[in-house]
């Protein structure tokens, strides 16, 4: 098998350098590349019953030393992540934070100037998706995709569950552990890391939990939800109970029992401690919440809490905007790895030395504003570095910034120059005294009061 992975990786990029992603000098005429994707035998996800049995199975298979195989986890990954609605909502609020900041990404030169050439780029659908799985990697813990060579910026997602990456190999079916290594393979990136089993491996307890709770909430509303019907006879009149059963089969479909008189008969239906399904509903809340602060580190932005005030929620709003910001980092470092660039100069951008993608500075004015006072008297005792208050405060920094700056260092003496004392009058008359002392503040007035009164 792995001897017919390599000769068909072999046919496969045999007219393109692996380290440059370059068409190498031939004569021969260039066949299309084969994807790999379209060479998988692709298996649909297992929609079985999923417990905590079989979730403990799956993770001991993944975590495997000798041979590990992700696929049953992902198998449950995929049913919890596309049934369960509040889950479902959770990831999507995620990705959409840092989707939503893709209008301030740019790509600069090393003189720190944006290159037009990429606008295009950021702006196009398949980039949105490229960014998306990015951030599906923390949660999954892998990604990968493979680009198709050619004009245009275009690949295909591979599937997770043919993806061994405690291996570095790409498998063509979802239980093979032996396959192409991603090394062979120039056009295959793969996004996390070898061992990370993603954030939903948190969440899948509780969204099984919740399935549970769900259960047997619905079971209580099937059974309680309707008044339940009682009918006592005689138990040696059977031609009354004949009657009775036809009447209550005719009269609904509702709960119904036939007990004979003789007989003693008790319903413990449990209402006394849970009359109206709370119980029920507060195993539903707490794996919700306990599966919002998994993906989004709070609960308060995502639902409301009967001791939830203004406050609470704006300080859970900020913790979220944090992990929003760490997505943001990930995502630049991402795409500013030597792997993403080789593949964009293949694609013909205008990638430059020294180059980079980064996210443009989103400023807080609140927190610009306090942050502001503070530099402000700091700076009075601790000269700062200019371009801290280009970075900072999202200034940008002129083209002729060395030639403004002498201009300002010229003109600083000349207003900055104390007036000319004339020695012969050092003494103030006493109107001049008056003056001054107006013009002092309350402190200062104060302490010349005590020292007049002390002389």
């Amino acid at each position: 098998m792995m001897q017919d992975c390599k000769n068909q990786e072999s046919g496969r990029y045999a007219g393109w350098d692996k380290k440059t992603l370059k068409k190498k000098n031939t004569s021969r005429p260039q066949r299309p590349v084969k994807l790999t994707v379209h060479e998988m035998n692709l298996v649909s996800p297992d929609r079985n019953a999923k417990d905590i049995g079989k979730l403990k199975a799956a993770i001991v298979r993944a975590e495997s030393v000798t041979m590990p195989n992700r696929t049953q986890l992902y198998d449950l990954y995929h049913d919890i992540t596309t049934l369960d609605g509040h889950l479902g909502g959770l990831i999507e609020k995620r990705i959409n934070a840092a989707k939503n900041k893709l209008p301030g990404l740019r790509y600069i030169n090393a003189k720190m100037q944006k290159v037009d050439a990429f606008d295009a780029l950021i702006t196009s659908d398949k980039f949105s998706k490229l960014i998306e799985l990015i951030i599906e990697s923390r949660l999954w813990g892998i990604s990968g995709v493979e680009f198709i060579v050619g004009r245009e910026f275009d690949f295909e997602q591979i599937p997770r569950k043919h993806i061994r990456p405690e291996q570095g190999v790409i498998t063509l079916s979802q239980y093979d552990s032996r396959g192409t290594p991603v090394a062979d393979l120039p056009f295959v990136w793969l996004i996390g890391e070898p061992n990370n089993l993603g954030k939903l491996l948190q969440c899948a307890m509780y969204a099984l939990y919740k399935r549970s709770g769900f259960g047997d909430f619905a079971q209580f509303v099937e059974i309680f939800g309707q008044p339940v019907r009682i009918v006592y006879y005689d138990a040696y009149d059977t031609q009354t109970k004949d009657q009775l059963r036809r009447l209550l089969n005719e009269s609904g479909s509702s709960l119904t029992m036939m007990i004979p008189k003789q007989a003693q008969f008790q319903m413990l239906d449990g209402k006394t401690s849970n009359s109206n399904g709370e119980l029920q509903m507060s195993l539903i809340r707490a794996c919700r919440e306990e599966m919002s602060v998994a993906i989004l580190g709070n609960t308060e932005t995502t639902t409301s809490s009967s001791s939830s005030g203004y406050a609470q929620a704006k300080e859970q709003a900020q913790q979220q905007l944090e992990i929003t910001r760490d997505d943001i980092i990930f995502v630049q470092n991402t795409l500013n790895s030597e792997k993403f660039i080789r593949i964009l100069r293949s694609c013909g951008y205008p990638v430059v030395e020294g180059g980079k993608f980064e996210f443009e500075l989103e400023l807080d004015v609140d927190m610009l504003t306090k942050r502001l006072a503070i530099d402000r008297e700091v700076s009075a005792h601790v000269p700062y570095d200019d371009d801290y208050w280009y970075f900072t405060y999202g200034v940008p920094k002129p083209e002729n910034y060395d030639r403004l700056k002498a201009e300002q260092k010229e003109q600083r003496p000349a207003a900055t120059k104390p007036p000319a004392v004339d020695n012969d009058h050092n003494k103030p008359d006493a109107n001049d005294v008056k003056i001054s002392k107006k013009g002092k503040n309350l402190l200062a007035r104060m302490k010349d009061f005590f020292l007049e009164q002390l002389n």
